[in-house]
């Protein structure tokens, strides 16, 4: 049964109170109404919370078990739980004056000893979730299934060698859809956390790789049978928990949606974390994603270069988000995606109001980026050191090239008939420096 209990009793609704304030649960620069660039900061972000790490992860590691204990875990019946655990969830959604959340069809409800129980487990939960919705106003950004976790899934599900296993995948992918289109969520994410690879003495990449498509297409057919209008994203991730994960990056990505016919249903939701493992920066995805069209949502974290893995910090990188602030603004946001804090908390944050800190705190990050960001990409001098470098390109010759009507052989011509190319900086500290300037 679900609870009247409050379960974050010594925290207030969070409120914007400026800059000046030291108040550690209010935000100082996420003005949810403050207009930058003719949205409001609600609508450049679209925060959204992830389910799985607020409400379901108890802090544990591979070293040690959890070290926070869940005030809505307090029965022996697993639905009960699920129960007030929604019921937690949307108390400090709420409070934190988030628009949006996220789930993974285990995140909102148990699994059951056969299909028909997991599927009438999600039922209920989705129309407590419903309710919960129509009360708050909270949203569902996206949904998905978890298929990593369970064992049946150790050689991955869309890609496993094994066609059961491919059938019990195309299961819990329906059901997560049909909680999706339910609960009105606006996207659905794929993230393929155990499709790739161990070694390749016992893979057949290709054969992986065509079945992973034919999954994707027929999850996208039925989807929009049965109404679902949103996108359909896929995640990228270089490796952990395989080897190596056949959604790599960004290009990884986009290149197999343009091979397998999906990129018109399908966009990225990238996660910084991801971006990073693979060796990328956190804005370098993201702009690539952009100018493709195909940036699709941001799972707003960071990692940590001592560690080396995903450790799904919070975000309070401000550099980083300056960046990849200034990329959206430049290619007109992220809608109808937005900002999903898939992050976690530290292991020894064990108090209630941690969490809340937690959110204000990458939520304060990106509003900040966002300030930074527009004042950054309107400065003049920034714009001639960014776009003066391929003036060469905006006439003459260089405009003919770029509209395709200069042969090679006309390109060797203009070579011979012309001096040696001088040296042109790129003014690359100059251009850091101008960013500097505008972070204090």
């Amino acid at each position: 049964m679900p609870s009247t209990n409050e379960y974050f009793p010594t925290v207030g609704t969070i409120s914007f109170e400026g800059a000046e304030s030291d108040n550690p649960l209010a935000f100082t620069h996420y003005d949810e109404n403050r207009l930058v660039a003719g949205k409001t900061m609600k609508e450049h972000f679209r925060f959204a919370v992830a389910y799985w790490h607020s409400f379901c992860n108890e802090n544990s590691d591979p070293f040690g078990v959890g070290t926070r204990k869940f005030p809505w875990d307090k029965s022996a019946d697993a639905m009960d739980n699920a129960n007030y655990r929604l019921d937690a969830a949307f108390e400090f959604i709420s409070k934190l004056g988030v628009p949006f959340y996220c789930f993974h069809d285990r995140d909102l409800a148990p699994e059951g000893k056969t299909i028909a129980e997991s599927e009438k487990n999600l039922n209920e939960m989705v129309a407590r979730a419903k309710d919960l919705q129509n009360e708050t106003g909270i949203r569902l950004l996206w949904g998905t299934a978890n298929l990593f976790s369970h064992p049946r899934y150790m050689n991955g599900a869309a890609t496993n060698p094994d066609f059961s296993v491919v059938c019990h995948a195309a299961a819990q992918v329906k059901a997560a859809l049909d909680a999706t289109v339910e609960l009105g969520g606006e996207n659905y994410v794929f993230w393929g956390g155990r499709e790739g690879y161990m070694h390749l003495l016992n893979t057949d990449m290709k054969r992986e790789l065509d079945n992973m498509g034919v999954f994707l297409r027929g999850a996208r057919d039925y989807g929009r049978k049965i109404g679902f209008e949103g996108t359909f994203l896929i995640e990228p991730k270089p490796m952990e928990p395989t080897k190596h994960q056949y959604d790599y990056d960004a290009a990884t990505v986009l290149g197999f949606l343009h091979e397998q016919d999906l990129a018109k249903d399908f966009k990225l939701n990238l996660e910084a974390n991801h971006i990073t493992l693979a060796g990328h920066s956190f804005a370098h995805d993201v702009q690539l994603a952009a100018q493709s069209g195909m940036l699709g949502s941001i799972d707003a974290n960071r990692g940590d270069a001592q560690n080396g893995w995903d450790t799904d910090y919070f975000p309070t990188n401000l550099y980083d988000a300056v960046e990849v602030m200034m990329i959206l603004l430049e290619h007109g946001g992220i809608s109808p995606g937005g900002f999903n804090f898939d992050a976690k908390i530290r292991r020894n944050s064990t108090d209630p109001e941690d969490l809340f800190i937690a959110h204000i705190g990458g939520m304060d990050t990106f509003a900040r980026g966002l300030l930074i960001a527009e004042n950054i990409i309107n400065n003049q001098e920034y714009k001639q050191l960014r776009y003066g470098r391929y003036s060469s390109f905006d006439s003459g010759n260089g405009k003919e090239f770029e509209e395709g009507k200069l042969s090679l052989e006309k390109l060797r011509e203009l070579a011979i008939s012309s001096a040696e190319p001088e040296m042109i900086s790129g003014k690359q500290e100059r251009l850091e420096n101008l960013v500097n300037r505008f972070l204090t």
